[in-house]
């Protein structure tokens, strides 16, 4: 068997390094958030009320709000605003915790499925013709890398 030598540690990146990825990483989100804009917008939804659907889409069964603005990483007054919204559009329904009474839990309605599954499309495919404006080697050294630095497996 043969020992295995520490890795050597990696080189910081420069300030400008650093300086550079941030402002291309803004701009490409800047894009995305903008396509996003422009296709949620006839949906009736915003990115955030889309990302609490498809959060709730992925639920097994009705979640409390609290465990919702956890999951998502944001405050629980905003999952009760972005809920409020999503009720009025007929996206999602409150209903009492069997559990615990003071308790509310939420979860999509027939009409926020459809909206999950039509906006997931669109958005499938408005990030597609953003990676369409590069080559399939690309496409995948971009998403390994990102992979890598989002802290995931690069593999």
């Amino acid at each position: 068997m043969t020992e295995q030598r520490p890795r050597e540690p990696l080189p910081a990146p420069s300030d400008d390094e650093a300086g550079e990825f941030l402002a291309l990483l803004h701009t490409a989100l800047h894009a995305v958030r903008r396509e996003a804009h422009e296709h949620l917008g006839p949906v009736g939804t915003t990115p955030g009320q889309f990302r609490m659907l498809r959060f709730l889409a992925r639920c097994e069964a009705p979640c409390r709000l609290g465990a919702v603005a956890t999951a998502l990483d944001v405050a629980p007054r905003s999952v009760t605003s972005k809920v409020d919204d999503a009720e009025r559009a007929g996206l999602v329904r409150r209903i009492p915790d069997p559990d615990d009474r003071r308790a509310t839990l939420v979860e999509l309605t027939p009409r926020g499925r459809e909206t999950v599954d039509q906006v997931g499309a669109v958005r499938s495919s408005s990030a597609g013709s953003l990676l369409a404006r590069l080559g399939d080697a690309d496409r995948r050294a971009l998403l390994r890398l990102l992979r890598a630095v989002a802290g995931g497996p690069s593999a």
